[in-house]
């Protein structure tokens, strides 16, 4: 039997994404803990499933389902007239805070053309600059990572699951034209980042081409590159964000990322 993998958190378990990636990770042989903030929802998660009720919005809520952990894979998002700021980023930023520096591998779902700031949704919502910002989070925290932008959810044709991994977020149609992909592919590629070194420090679009899915990706995670050391934003990424324009909570938030940073290394 192959080496217990450890246990493994999943923020959004019971959502579209989530639940593929509890499945691919149960077969990896994870024991998978579900953070659930409605306990009525649990019920689509299977038997062995740990569950433990939190809200990502009320950080005192958390330190259970951080406990004991080795790693946290992110797929949660604002939905229900729930707001990107609370949700998308104040989500990963609260989970980053319960851990308080612990080594913990993270995979985070977030967007194609999350750099993209002038198209209207993002000029409606917010979404893509909150969920930008939690990337940043997780890349000042110092933990090890990878960051996924999925296409287009499902709508990729029977003969398109040839993965193909992006850099440089330059597809800002804002439609599937930008690239699709498969609900079961993103989990499988979030669950397999957490165990290959091939993927640490990688930011990507993922989208798929007419043709085979491939039986390995560690060859696919070798190809990219990693983002750069110490910095907020992915590799090849367009520099629009500036920092300093940034809102006072955002840059406290990024000194209490590298603070807990400081702390563990000391």
């Amino acid at each position: 039997m192959a080496p217990h993998p450890g246990t493994l958190l999943v923020v959004g378990a019971t959502g579209s994404i989530g639940r593929h990636v509890v499945a691919q990770a149960l077969h990896a042989g994870y024991t998978v803990r579900a953070l659930v903030r409605n306990p009525a929802r649990a019920g689509v998660l299977p038997r062995e499933v740990e569950r433990t009720i939190g809200d990502l919005t009320r950080p005192e809520t958390l330190t259970a389902a951080v406990a004991g952990i080795d790693a946290v894979i992110f797929t949660h998002g604002a939905s229900g007239g729930g707001k990107p700021e609370t949700v998308d980023y104040a989500g990963v930023r609260n989970v980053l805070a319960a851990l308080d520096g612990r080594k913990v591998r993270i995979a985070l779902m977030t967007a194609i053309g999350v750099t993209d700031r002038l198209g209207a949704y993002n000029r409606s919502t917010g979404a893509h600059d909150w969920k930008r910002r939690s990337e940043r989070l997780v890349r000042a925290s110092g933990l090890p990572y990878t960051i996924v932008r999925p296409g287009w959810f499902d709508y990729n044709a029977p003969d398109q699951h040839r993965l193909v991994m992006l850099q440089g977020d330059t597809r800002h149609a804002g439609t599937p034209a930008d690239g699709v992909v498969a609900r079961q592919q993103i989990a499988e590629v979030l669950v397999s980042s957490l165990s290959s070194p091939a993927a640490l420090r990688k930011t990507f679009e993922l989208v798929t081409e007419t043709g085979r899915p491939q039986d390995k990706l560690d060859a696919l995670f070798a190809a990219l590159d990693a983002d750069p050391a110490d910095t907020l934003d992915g590799v090849r990424d367009q520099m629009n964000m500036p920092l300093a324009t940034e809102p006072k909570q955002v840059h406290d938030d990024l000194d209490a990322a590298r603070s807990r940073l400081a702390a563990t290394a000391s």
